[in-house]
């Protein structure tokens, strides 16, 4: 079944560059979860906070405390994650973890442990398809020096150019000074960090209708980007490459806020004097919004240079059709859908696939 689906898949890919000249067209937000971390929840679930169940003929995995989400053959075989690539038409994609298993809730020494298994399989698909599949890595960011060490072992031995971060470590955020070594390292080994919502604690009226999701993720976002850009972080790490997810949460839109509140409180210009405007193009952006209009307001506000695509395959929060969304945004030239497909993503990864 799957030399079928690679052949199949190969055959889609084929045809559906035949005819035209563009650029590869990368995703930069696409997940997975690799066979070998799954064989591992399985064998020790106490170990993990995790356990498998049946329902209704799917098998899904249940963390303690009751979140529940599905695994799909996508998340840990290359060759269905390439025919979902083949259905969307794009080229290339680096896939990250799922967040559920960032596992920054768990003990340090486990953490690494799980981290070295998820990076070490992701390796493993990315090379069972070197022409489709790219790897991005994770780091136990509840231990600092272990991330940094993680880090450092996955751009050696896998030659991975990103890692995929959550928007903040359980309560901490990325922008406390532990953090800094890790960011600093990152920079310097020129790999981007792609940063990921993952677990939204707080209720605030989120607990009904999936609010924690459609609300909660992209206020994380939003939280995550307005520490970086108060707390002189983006100041001081000035070549550090940041992509957010689900088109930057509420900063794109809410910049206006953010920029008066510089220039009338004085707590948001106790570190900083760099205004929030200016910091808003230090990162980039995955299309990810769901809707032309938007999509069309952030390549405005930001720069299509700062936009790329993002998917966050297999989940049905994804986008299942990004070229015709991208199709849908009014007064799109050829050359920001260019941009937007291809370039910018290679101005993340310092221009090399």
């Amino acid at each position: 079944m799957a030399k079928a689906v690679k052949t199949a898949g190969k055959r889609a890919s084929t045809k559906a560059k035949k005819g035209r000249n563009t650029r590869p067209r990368i995703d930069v937000h696409s997940h997975v979860i690799p066979m070998e971390m799954l064989q591992a929840i399985e064998r020790e679930p106490g170990r993990y906070g995790m356990r498998f169940e049946e329902k209704d003929g799917k098998r899904r995995i249940v963390r303690d405390g009751g979140h529940t989400f599905p695994v799909f053959d996508e998340f840990h075989d290359p060759d269905v994650k390439v025919a979902g690539m083949d259905r969307k038409g794009l080229d290339i994609s680096y896939i990250s973890p799922a967040p559920m298993v960032f596992f920054y809730w768990l003990d340090a020494d486990t953490a690494l442990a799980a981290s070295r298994i998820i990076n070490d399989g992701i390796a493993a698909m990315a090379a069972a398809r070197p022409d489709r599949l790219r790897g991005m890595g994770t780091v136990p960011m509840q231990h600092p020096d272990a991330a940094v060490a993680e880090l450092e072992r996955v751009v050696k031995e896998h030659g991975f150019r990103a890692i995929e971060l959550g928007t903040s470590v359980e309560e901490d955020q990325l922008s406390d000074p532990r953090f800094r070594p890790l960011l600093r390292r990152a920079q310097e080994l020129k790999v981007f960090i792609f940063a990921h919502p993952y677990a939204f604690t707080a209720s605030c009226g989120l607990n009904d209708y999936y609010l924690r999701n459609l609300i909660g993720n992209p206020l994380q976002s939003t939280i995550m980007a307005a520490n970086l850009m108060y707390s002189g972080a983006l100041d001081e790490l000035k070549q550090l490459k940041i992509c957010l997810a689900h088109g930057g949460g509420y900063i794109p839109y809410q910049i206006g806020r953010f920029v008066h509140g510089h220039k009338v409180r004085k707590e948001t210009r106790a570190i900083t004097k760099t205004s929030p405007y200016k910091l808003m193009r230090r990162f980039y952006y995955d299309a990810l919004i769901h809707d032309p209009l938007a999509l069309r307001y952030l390549i405005d506000q930001v720069g299509a240079d700062r936009v790329t695509l993002g998917t966050d395959a297999p989940f049905d929060m994804g986008e299942e059709a990004p070229l015709a969304m991208l199709g849908k945004v009014k007064r799109l030239t050829a050359k920001e859908r260019e941009q937007i497909c291809h370039y910018t993503a290679m101005d993340l990864l310092g221009g090399k696939l």
